[in-house]
């Protein structure tokens, strides 16, 4: 088999490959908007469940599910990508810094599960917080944290040495080269990993079941400190727990969840997209 035969044999080998892995993937997109989209309305979207949650709409959840998610950015964000910098740009290279690094993977591949047993007994027992809104943004934002460190360290050091060179040789610090050189063009890949982190947050139901979740509130929450509803687990308890639920709503509570997942994604692609094309190199 010459250069030419070999090249076309993995050209359709990693083919097949993607195809197996995308059609699935398409399919059960497609087929949750098929089944969710007649349920869909505007009081779906903006009343609270009716009728032992047969009727109505799934508002509160969708409102808890947001704040779950940007209490998970504003405890996970800032601390990762300020871990990431110190060990891409500050950090020598031994073995603790190793151990470090080896220590963050492992904890990125910990179960979620485990992640809200730990959230339960530190944050709602040990802290005294209870069964509340930050309770479960601090689990979820414990558990994003690994991913955020590790994509950011890998886009700080994608940046060219250039950038550093020439900015220590006018006469910048550590600190005004890794603020106004590195950073902005280290932004993308950073954005790129904190969406997966929050989008992985935003559908984890495991977590905020021990944390934060309820299964009926019949408010908005009020604080940080109190409970709420959120669209992972009122899945959970609608296509569990609930008889006679029609799948209908179960489909458009999936799908609901779907579109807030990815439209983080696509407004992270879009705006990703604009900072690479001003990015320098």
């Amino acid at each position: 088999m010459n250069r030419q035969q070999t090249q076309t044999v993995a050209k359709v080998v990693i083919t097949a490959v993607a195809a197996i892995v995308v059609i699935p993937i398409i399919y059960v997109v497609f087929y949750t908007v098929a089944r969710g989209i007649q349920a869909i309305s505007w009081d779906f979207l903006t009343q609270f469940p009716t009728n032992g949650m047969t009727e109505g709409g799934i508002f509160p959840a969708i409102v808890g599910t947001i704040l779950l998610t940007f209490g998970t950015a504003i405890a996970a964000i800032p601390l990762g990508i300020s871990a990431a910098i110190y060990l891409a740009e500050y950090a020598t290279e031994n073995r603790l810094t190793r151990a470090i690094r080896l220590a963050i993977v492992n904890l990125a591949g910990i179960p979620s599960i485990v992640y809200g047993l730990f959230g339960l007994g530190v944050f709602v027992l040990f802290l005294n917080m209870g069964t509340s809104i930050i309770a479960g943004a601090l689990t979820l934002g414990l558990m994003t944290l690994p991913i955020v460190i590790s994509t950011s360290e890998e886009a700080i050091n994608t940046v060219p040495q250039e950038f550093r060179v020439v900015s220590y040789s006018v006469g910048a610090t550590r600190w005004q080269t890794v603020r106004y050189q590195i950073l902005p063009q280290a932004t993308p890949g950073i954005i790129t990993g904190v969406i997966l982190g929050l989008g992985r947050a935003a559908g984890e139901t495991a977590p905020i079941l021990f944390t934060a979740a309820a299964f009926y509130v019949p408010q908005l929450p009020q604080s940080m400190f109190d409970q709420t509803m959120a669209l992972p687990y009122h899945l959970y308890v609608i296509s569990t727990q609930v008889p006679g639920m029609p799948l209908d709503i179960q489909f458009a509570t999936a799908l609901v969840l779907l579109t807030f997942v990815l439209s983080m994604i696509v407004v992270a692609t879009i705006f990703r997209t604009i900072m690479r094309r001003r990015r320098e190199w």
